[in-house]
């Protein structure tokens, strides 16, 4: 077969495609869908020109689609690394990771569920084995997200039901092919399998699959950063990855490519941003989008132009046989999802999924181009049995078909009945407040710009009716205040908060004063927030912010490897994460103080917007907590990404500063690029992270503690080798009220706070607490808990007594500075505000604060 003839077909079938997507819409179909009908529709001709007598002049163009050059293997290697890849770039890991169990029910156990069901509904009426009706119940499991996607973007969809639909389908390709093969061995081999090794095969081929995904995904996140500044060659090492990574799962190490795809797509979506720019980033995404667009259309025509190919003396047994096939797998799906998600969601393991949800989503379980692909494998396997290749090759074709011509075309109409492309009422009324305000604005830019122009006031006056009047019959009759309860308005200011900070946060990514790792970080803790406020008010918004600023799971094991292993890195990228997150998200509260008086007041009522400031206020107050409680941790690292934040704001000014220049025509292109690029130079620098310093040097640490810091050198040395290290992390009670003391505890890095019951006390590097009990003997006078992660330095009442015993110098001069602790603890009232910051920080006068305990 010419090279040219399969060229100009590819371009051919480029051209329909692209000719289809603004047909499909003017039809009001999905173009899933169209090119199906397309597909099947060239293959039929195709077939019509190659064997009619009329004419053999098309023989060679019509051979190319009848017996495409590519088999079955060909068109998976070629085509599924690249699209399984694309999308797990775009999909929004850390949200989906809420939904983690819905997720892995209906990726893997669905397709265990279907294929079990499938073939054991199928074995008594079909005139193969049970295994060759399992094989087909492998083959039908795999979903194709396309169509249904894009049914839900066209609507306007609830994300979540976005994210579970492509979420399923990002691994129920690998579940479904990795139970084909096995399937496929079992009925060529000839033995029987044994389900306890098909299932070790299928877990070792997960888990093979996620190892070398994990491991070709961090060789490529090596290699961005030596070439951040080539948006080519990132483009081009990450087109390679997929296909490396999947020839060598399937082909080396005989595990999942699928999985090994999916695994290093993941991480290169989690951790990639922060090793390119953001230019680049988006560069990169824009790319694939094409080439994903452009693979998915192919796959999905070729496949569609074989299934004449596939359909061969179909008889009515095979339509009844079809119809058997649709109700088992509809049953399969059902069994999952109205019984498997609700005894998850009763067991507290995934989160609760709404009937409407579920319903659409079984509804919209449909195939594609996987499937033919994987039914075309069998039909290519000399090893099969032509019985049961015929078998395969008709019911899978058969049911894509049904799924795409009843489901695609019903699933929209379904969506309707359910409501779940219609506006809440809330929003119904918002919607109509956003006209009424919109006419009044746009009343006035129609008469500024008729007055800055010199139109004539009668043409301005019947633009600004006829769009007043538009917006009029837009609105409707109803009027938020008077359809709109205050709890539902307060509601619909806090999602409005949360869509301008997510506004505010692209603002900073597009500007280049914070990295794409932190934005990613806070934009899905947004989401949440936002997702809270929408399904529980202002209880659930303020319940979602609180669990947007504590720590994550991940820190207590990051904390165990300090602790136990002596490896602190993880525990150091966490903690500088958590400070450049906190750092953002208080800028951006920040930013927002003028927006509810300004945009929300208007809209929503003076009395509403006071109240969405009070419960901005207390969030901003929260976050600068955890935020001075990382400060006072470490200052040191803290000023030096303040000062990163900083340069980086210079730089964008320096830019922006440039570009007028250049816009303006002040300054040519050679000068302006000479001057970009010292800012890209400028910019290379601002963006490496400064290390954090996790270690601790007991008699540096200890030469700073303000007790013994006018000591001789000789004897801070002693100090130091009687103090132990300790690692404290948050909440952690270090001193209770009441007990004996038996330590003092000096502050290396952290912070903490001191309950007296009265008053709250935080205290930072450099204090010490726990040594008045040591030197009165009296119990404890207040609890301490550790606020953040802190490094401490203890010294034992043994040693501390012994140290005393042998130093009276130093025995006076801590029993004087206890005895101007106490002095003040008794001269401070009993009613002093919460959060009095001590005055005995790292470099103060001994004796000048409180006392801890």
């Amino acid at each position: 077969m010419e090279a040219s003839l399969v060229l100009a077909a590819t371009a051919g079938l480029l051209v329909v495609i692209s000719l289809i997507q603004p047909l499909a819409r003017r039809l009001g179909v999905t173009p899933s869908v169209l090119l199906a009908l397309v597909g099947v529709a060239i293959g039929f001709f195709a077939t019509w020109l190659l064997y009619t007598p009329s004419t053999d002049a098309f023989n060679e163009i019509a051979a190319v689609f009848v017996d495409p050059p590519l088999d079955s293997q060909g068109i998976l290697h070629l085509f599924l690394p690249v699209l399984l890849f694309q999308t797990t770039l775009t999909l929004d890991i850390r949200r989906m990771i809420d939904d983690g169990g819905v997720i892995l029910v209906m990726a893997v156990v669905a397709v265990l569920v279907a294929t079990a069901v499938i073939g054991l509904v199928l074995a008594p009426f079909s005139p193969v084995s049970l295994i060759a009706c399992l094989l087909l119940g492998a083959i039908v499991a795999t979903t194709d997200p396309v169509a249904v996607v894009s049914i839900f973007r066209d609507i306007g969809a609830p994300a979540r039901l976005v994210r579970l639909v492509e979420g399923e389908s990002l691994l129920n390709d690998a579940a479904a092919i990795a139970l084909f093969v096995i399937l496929l061995s079992a009925l060529t081999g000839g033995a029987t399998p044994r389900i306890v090794d098909g299932l070790a095969l299928f877990l070792w081929s997960f888990a093979g699959g996620i190892a070398l995904g994990y491991v070709g995904g961090q060789a490529l996140v090596r290699l961005l950063p030596l070439v951040r500044d080539f948006r080519l060659a990132q483009v081009t090492l990450s087109v390679a990855l997929p296909y490396l990574v999947y020839l060598g799962a399937e082909h080396l190490a005989g595990v999942s490519g699928v999985v090994a795809v999916v695994a290093a797509g993941i991480l290169l979506n989690l951790t990639g941003p922060s090793r390119v720019t953001p230019d680049g980033w988006t560069y990169l995404n824009a790319v694939w989008d094409q080439i994903a667009f452009w693979a998915s259309s192919l796959v999905f025509m070729l496949a569609s132009i074989l299934i004449p190919k596939l359909l061969v003396d179909v008889g009515w047994a095979d339509l009844g046989l079809l119809l058997l096939l649709v109700a088992a797998a509809l049953v399969a799906r059902a069994v999952v999802l109205f019984a498997l998600l609700p005894l998850l969601s009763a067991l507290k393991l995934a989160q609760p999924v709404s009937l409407p949800f579920k319903t659409v989503i079984l509804w919209g379980g449909m195939r594609g181009a996987i499937t033919l692909t994987l039914a075309l494998g069998v039909t290519e396997n000399a090893a099969i049995d032509p019985e049961v290749q015929r078998f395969v090759a008709v019911l899978a074709t058969g049911f894509v078909l049904f799924t795409l011509l009843v489901y695609g075309t019903t699933l929209k109409p379904l969506i309707a009945v359910l409501g779940l492309d219609r506006l809440s009422p809330i929003d119904r009324a918002l919607r109509n407040q956003v006209l009424a305000l919109a006419r009044t604005n746009v009343r006035e830019g129609v008469a500024r710009a008729a007055a800055d122009y010199g139109i004539a006031a009668s043409v301005s006056s019947r633009v600004e009716d006829a769009c007043a009047e538009r917006m009029e019959e837009a609105a409707g009759t109803a009027r938020l205040d008077e359809d709109v309860q205050d709890r539902d308005r307060i509601t619909i200011g806090l999602v409005s908060l949360t869509n301008r900070e997510r506004e505010i946060v692209l603002r900073h990514l597009r500007e280049r004063t914070t990295s794409i790792h932190t934005a990613e970080d806070l934009l899905a803790r947004l989401g949440r927030i936002a997702d809270s406020a929408r399904s529980g008010g202002r209880v659930e918004y303020n319940r979602a912010a609180r669990q947007a600023l504590a720590f994550p799971r991940t820190m207590r094991l990051a904390q165990w490897c300090q602790r136990t292993l002596k490896y602190d890195r993880w525990l150091a990228r966490l903690l500088a994460d958590r400070y450049e997150m906190l750092l953002l998200n208080r800028i951006v509260l920040d930013e927002l103080r003028g927006f509810t008086t300004s945009r929300i007041a208007p809209l929503l009522g003076a009395r509403v917007a006071d109240l969405l400031t009070e419960i901005l206020m207390s969030r901003r107050e929260a976050t600068n907590t955890a935020l001075e409680a990382l400060r006072l941790q470490y200052p040191d690292y803290a000023d030096e990404l303040d000062r990163r934040f900083l340069q980086k704001t210079a730089l964008r000014l320096e830019e922006d500063g440039y570009r007028a220049l250049l816009e303006q025509n002040l300054i040519g292109e050679e000068l302006h690029a000479n001057l970009a690029q010292s800012v890209q130079d400028g910019r290379a620098e601002a963006d490496r992270r400064p290390h954090l310093d996790m270690g601790m040097r007991i008699h540096d640490l200890t030469a700073q503690v303000p007790l013994f810091r006018d000591l001789p050198e000789t004897r801070i040395q002693a100090i130091a080798r009687l103090m132990r290290p300790r690692f404290a992390v948050p909440g952690d009670v270090l001193i209770r009220k009441g007990e004996r003391g038996d330590a003092a505890y000096f502050i290396s890095s952290g912070a903490v706070e001191v309950s007296t019951g009265s008053r709250r006390i935080r205290l930072g590097r450099g204090e010490v607490f726990g040594e008045i009990a040591l030197l009165t003997g009296a119990p404890r006078t207040a609890d301490v808990r550790a606020l953040g992660y802190c490094n401490l330095l203890v010294l034992s009442r043994t040693d501390f007594e012994s140290l005393l015993a042998r130093d009276p110098d130093l025995r006076a001069h801590i029993a004087e500075v206890a005895r101007a602790r106490q002095d003040m603890n008794a001269a401070l009232p009993a009613e002093a505000e919460e959060d009095t910051e001590p005055a005995t920080q790292a470099g103060s006068t001994p004796g000048a604060g409180p006392a801890a305990s």
